[in-house]
């Protein structure tokens, strides 16, 4: 299986399955000389770590990242980098493989489990092996890693829709995300979506939702105008998190429903002479390049496709059979993914940050 590396200057190989030993990842073009503990990196592997509520999968997993290599202590008893590859790892520590077996021939419906199967003509049916989102948690670590080569850039990221039930943006409030078990911006949306999402919940069901990140700090001129387009860099980033099914950038599919008026976004000087644009339909980004403004991204993420309702599928052999997958599910995982979404804007960032001081001298 190839192409499980993301990058060019700052490079990321995830490795491991699901219900394996452990999974990891390889950071490759990290510079020299950031200091780096894994207490670095824990904090943001705590905010995606499964059984924190009882709006995620159960699974409990502690999610203790290992440095392995690319680091060292210098005289004066602080770890940096060394320039090298800083090789990551996560024991997995609470597989309960046989909840499984039952569908090692059936292919779950909206799984990769057809799919896999066609191209490969294997598959690991140990809750998805590769497929499985269990393998974000090491991209949530490398973009901690990236997060210390982006100096002066803030990253966050917010549930702004679950199922059919959006935020109201006028109570827009970035305190409240870390106040909620949805990330959610608007306390009254959170307590609504509590009482929504325990009824999905009992009913073994599942729903989808919409996560919106935002970069500040980024300097106008990262990127490029064709083939290195940093939005389309951020979009291909935000479509490899598993279940995700739709991404856009500022305005996104809204701008189809305006005028060239209404949609352009104005420049004016500030007061001490610097362009400042009036407004943001672009997201930050036009013609490929970052203009200077926050980076707005946001993605869809599909209902989770394990489900207590049976639904019609065939085994490998080709049988119809209906298919039920038991287990610990997410009930939303777009949940978990705000983290993960973070990870990737700042891997993507550090990339083209570094892209560019080459480009540039």
């Amino acid at each position: 299986m190839s192409h499980n590396s993301f990058g060019h200057l700052f490079r990321v190989t995830t490795w491991g399955e699901s219900h394996g030993p452990a999974i990891g990842c390889v950071v490759d073009g990290c510079p020299p000389l950031i200091p780096l503990t894994e207490a670095d990196i824990q904090g943001f592997m705590e905010k995606r770590k499964p059984g924190q509520s009882k709006y995620t999968t159960q699974r409990r997993e502690p999610d203790e990242v290992k440095i392995l290599s690319g680091v060292m202590v210098d005289e004066d008893g602080i770890q940096k980098t060394t320039g090298t590859p800083i090789s990551l790892m996560v024991e997995n520590t609470d597989q309960r493989s046989k909840d499984y077996s039952e569908i090692k021939d059936r292919f779950r419906p909206g799984h990769a489990d057809f799919t896999y199967d066609a191209k490969y003509g294997i598959r690991d049916y140990r809750g998805g092996g590769r497929s499985s989102a269990r393998e974000t948690a090491m991209r949530v670590a490398a973009g901690a890693v990236a997060r210390k080569v982006l100096q002066g850039v803030t990253i966050r990221a917010a549930l702004v829709q679950i199922g059919p039930h959006k935020i109201d943006r006028s109570k827009w409030d970035w305190a409240q995300v870390e106040n909620n078990p949805f990330f959610c911006p608007d306390a009254d949306a959170a307590a609504s979506w509590a009482d929504y999402l325990d009824g999905v919940r009992k009913a073994g069901s599942s729903v989808g939702a919409v996560i919106e990140v935002v970069a500040e700090g980024v300097p106008a001129g990262w990127g490029a105008p064709i083939y290195g387009k940093l939005d389309t860099d951020l979009s291909a980033a935000m479509m490899s998190i598993n279940a995700v099914k739709g991404v856009e950038i500022g305005n996104g599919f809204e701008a189809a429903t305006l005028t060239g008026e209404d949609n352009a976004d104005e420049i004016r000087l500030d007061d001490v002479g610097q362009p400042m644009f009036l407004t943001n339909h672009s997201g930050g980004v036009l013609g490929g390049i970052s203009n200077g403004d926050p980076l707005v991204v946001r993605f869809a993420v599909k209902p989770t496709s394990s489900i207590l309702t049976e639904r019609k599928s065939i085994t490998s052999k080709g049988e119809e059979v209906d298919v039920m997958t038991k287990g610990r599910h997410d009930p939303c995982v777009g949940i978990r993914a705000v983290p993960v979404g973070e990870a990737m804007m700042a891997c993507v960032l550090a990339d083209h940050f570094l892209r560019h001081r080459g480009q540039v001298g």
